[in-house]
């Protein structure tokens, strides 16, 4: 062990310097997987902030409800601006998509 490192006993940071830390691909596709989880969790926030069931959601948007669970869902990977834009309109909100810089700046690299 390092000498400046204080021993853990968390799974979680154990796994992440084992077989994550200064690996890019496994941190490029964490960072995928975040954003998708992301997107679920908004939709469900939107969704219950406005006290709709799936249901209702569905019928606003011309859906079944079985769409708008797997919408909702963390292993879902069919997110379309196309039905991000029908959920925001369905409920009088605004889509905004931005890019964000990863590290201060966007650059062309």
């Amino acid at each position: 062990m390092a000498k400046n490192k204080k021993p853990t006993s968390s799974a979680v940071e154990i796994m992440h310097r084992r077989y994550i830390k200064g690996n890019k691909k496994r941190l490029k596709y964490i960072k995928k997987e975040e954003q998708r989880v992301e997107i679920a969790q908004k939709i469900y926030e939107l969704r219950t902030q406005v006290n709709l069931t799936q249901q209702e959601l569905a019928q606003l948007i011309g859906t079944r409800q079985s769409v708008i669970s797997r919408l909702e869902s963390a292993d879902y990977y069919g997110h379309t601006p196309k039905m991000l834009q029908k959920i925001a309109n369905s409920v009088h909100c605004q889509l905004k998509i931005e890019f964000v810089p990863q590290n201060g700046e966007c650059a062309y690299v």
